[in-house]
């Protein structure tokens, strides 16, 4: 207790750690990045109501940047660069992408960042730090409370499955429970299907980018990755789609056909290139956390191979990102090596 009183008291005194300075620059860069992503949309969007979602978006996005900024320039850290409307967006190009879908996508962003903005306020030890995630978190819980209103309004939420509410709490009492590769599979638990019913929504939105991206982007090796990412998320949609369906359990749609017919970038391909790699990347940690609730043997499996394909795809992105030299370095630990070498 003493030691938390004086934190509060000398916390301008107190160095960021390592913890902090990762979460400050990973949210300048992603909110930087949603910039640049809501505001051609929000140029293009005819929906009044969703127009009045993005723009609030990116009212918080914006006011968070001179704050990391703040909290960086305070402790002589290097502020990133991120991205900007001048250098990463066309707002001249047609809109990529229909409104129901950006209704969609600001669902799963803010679902991103929710989660991102807890796992901050949990490996922050400085109180200001911790006051501001807190506030960011309860902005994003009324921001994705209002989004989950309006898709239902417009009915194009779709619930995770419904299952039959046990009469009492039972006790797994064999081996079978775990099984499922032999013999007879136990049904699929709540919190299994909870976990892949989440990923699949992320899987969408995914397929969703990656078609409008490849249909614009002007890179050939680029245009090649996102296809591949299609493809392959594509595959992952369809198990975890095969594994709901065997259990008679109903599914997310997909939103392919939200894409329009525009082949005009919005977005240079340095953003659209980093925007699915960073999602790729948030995608293994939701893959992870659906396998840690799988207790049946085949599901663990699946999601294991799933991810080794997840971060076989995110590490062939990050050097494509590095070969173009639009891969951005978080701040680094000392090289005690190279600075002994220095003498």
């Amino acid at each position: 207790m003493l030691e938390v009183m004086f934190l509060k008291e000398t916390n301008h005194l107190v160095s960021l750690s390592s913890a902090e300075i990762a979460n400050l620059w990973t949210q300048y860069i992603n909110d930087s990045l949603s910039i640049c992503i809501l505001s051609h949309a929000v140029t293009k969007v005819e929906d009044a109501e969703i127009k009045e979602i993005l723009e609030q978006a990116i009212g918080m996005a914006k006011s968070h940047l001179p704050i990391i900024e703040g909290f960086f320039k305070e402790k002589s850290i290097p502020v990133p660069k991120g991205f900007s409307i001048e250098d990463d967006v066309n707002m001249s190009a047609p809109a990529l992408f229909t409104d129901q879908f950006l209704l969609v996508y600001m669902h799963v962003m803010t679902l991103h960042g929710m989660t991102g903005y807890a796992g901050a306020v949990g490996s922050s030890a400085r109180n200001d730090q911790i006051e501001y995630f807190l506030d960011c978190n309860v902005g994003a819980m009324k921001l994705y409370q209002k989004i989950l209103e309006m898709m239902l309004k417009k009915g194009i939420y779709s619930r995770p499955p419904n299952i039959h509410i046990p009469e009492k709490v039972d006790m797994v009492d064999n081996q079978r429970y775990l099984a499922g590769w032999f013999g007879k599979k136990r049904p699929l638990n709540a919190a299994e299907i909870s976990g892949i019913s989440y990923n699949m929504q992320k899987t969408v939105v995914k397929v969703t980018l990656e078609i409008g991206f490849s249909q614009v982007s002007r890179s050939k090796s680029i245009q090649k990755y996102f296809l591949r990412g299609k493809e392959m998320c594509e595959k992952h949609f369809s198990i975890l789609r095969s594994t709901l369906q065997k259990e008679d359990l109903s599914s997310p749609p997909t939103f392919a056909s939200e894409v329009t017919d525009s082949i005009t970038p919005p977005y240079s391909e340095k953003l659209m290139l980093n925007h699915i790699v960073l999602l790729v990347s948030a995608a293994i940690g939701f893959y992870g956390a659906g396998l840690s609730v799988s207790q049946r043997r085949d599901l663990a499996a699946e999601y294991t191979r799933l991810l080794a394909e997840m971060g076989l795809y995110a590490n062939e992105g990050a050097q494509l990102l590095i070969e173009n030299g639009w891969l951005e370095q978080p701040p680094l630990a000392h090289d005690r090596d190279e600075l002994a070498r220095r003498k």
